[in-house]
């Protein structure tokens, strides 16, 4: 994630922000241009539309779910659906009158919205179901039903995704974290996870990586339900950390790639974040330089992985020290064998390729 600024007045904005909180300017993400740019009411047009003091630009609208503070985009000139790049995938959300529904469908569109803005910076094709009715990229945002006690489970299937609002409930997230033996959980790690079956089906599967993917994750045609089933009875194997990312990940295939998907999305958002502000690892004990790392380079551009691994490991060994100095979990409490980076380096390749097209 880049850092923002407001035009009028130059305070730091925060990727969530409605107004400047300095000069109180309204404030909106313009996804075109992959920044936070000012408003101002288009006197000229009028009909709510805006002119934005990034660039100029007149006539915008804010996303239809502005009304609901749930979205703080503005929709392209050409857009004729009234919703912004990240809302125009949603299917079904919650019962937006039951005020407890809509607070936790707020707290998904903020990780949803994330997980937009790095598929927008790596320009991955991003089809709705309008687009292509079959296998477009949709999410149901689902509540528990308490009259039948069905619960609802997060998903994909075909390029539904399906996130259960339970999860915004972070003492349910928290008993589910602890019950899945889990090191952490959370609202984006989900949209990332559940992305990343799609864009398997989308970049792996269609797009002619099938065989240079099975020889990285392994033979995906093995049966799913057997390996769930087996998963949860026999669980990790000891030795899960040479090849894995997480203990999930040893599951199938495909659990494996977007377990990998997900976390490499994490850690390209995160070393861009630490880049804007300038962030350098440097302790005074590393006489070697093993630990030291100046992140000057934007990681969604890197040519290779390595440059990614490299910044990252004495990054989250210095975040992780942090955290625990203030009694809190690692920031980051995984380990990169050489097998995984291999495995981030697939991921790399993919995400690239369609970065260097300049196209989705």
């Amino acid at each position: 994630m880049k850092l923002f600024v407001c035009q009028a007045c130059g305070n730091v904005l925060y990727f969530e922000n409605r107004a400047c909180e300095r000069c109180g300017h309204k404030v909106a993400f313009l996804p075109e241009k992959e920044t936070m740019s000012a408003i101002e009411p288009d006197e000229e047009a009028g009909g709510g539309t805006w002119t934005t003091l990034a660039d100029r630009g007149k006539g915008r609208m804010l996303c239809r779910n502005a009304e609901y503070d749930a979205c703080n985009w503005l929709t392209d000139v050409s857009d004729t659906t009234g919703y912004c790049r990240a809302c125009r995938h949603n299917g079904i959300v919650p019962d937006l009158s039951d005020p407890a529904q809509l607070a936790g469908w707020r707290e998904l569109e903020v990780a949803k919205h994330r997980l937009f803005y790095s598929l927008i910076r790596w320009k991955l094709p991003l089809q709705t179901r309008q687009d292509n009715p079959e296998h477009g990229l949709i999410f149901n945002f689902l509540a528990d039903d308490p009259n039948s006690g069905q619960r609802i489970l997060t998903g994909h299937d075909n390029g539904l995704i399906t996130i259960a609002l339970t999860e915004t409930d972070g003492i349910e997230r928290e008993r589910r974290r602890l019950e899945m033996g889990e090191p952490y959980r959370t609202l984006l790690g989900h949209f990332r996870h559940e992305v990343g079956h799609y864009f398997w089906d989308v970049l792996v599967r269609d797009g002619g990586k099938l065989e240079e993917c099975r020889s990285v994750f392994g033979d995906d045609s093995a049966d799913y339900g057997e390996a769930l089933q087996r998963h949860y009875v026999e669980r990790a194997p000891p030795d899960w950390q040479q090849g894995y990312v997480s203990a999930y990940a040893t599951m199938h295939p495909w659990e494996d790639f977007a377990e990998t998907w997900a976390h490499y999305l994490h850690i390209v958002d995160t070393l861009e974040m630490a880049r804007e502000f300038g962030m350098e690892v440097r302790p005074k004990v590393d006489r070697d330089g093993e630990l030291s790392t100046r992140i000057r380079f934007n990681p969604y551009e890197a040519k290779g992985v390595e440059a990614i691994v490299d910044a990252w490991l004495p990054f989250t060994f210095a975040m992780n020290s942090v955290n625990r100095a203030m009694g809190l979990r690692d920031l980051y409490p995984f380990i990169l064998s050489s097998a995984v980076v291999a495995k981030l380096g697939f991921i790399h390749s993919l995400v690239r390729d369609v970065a260097k097209a300049g196209k989705p």
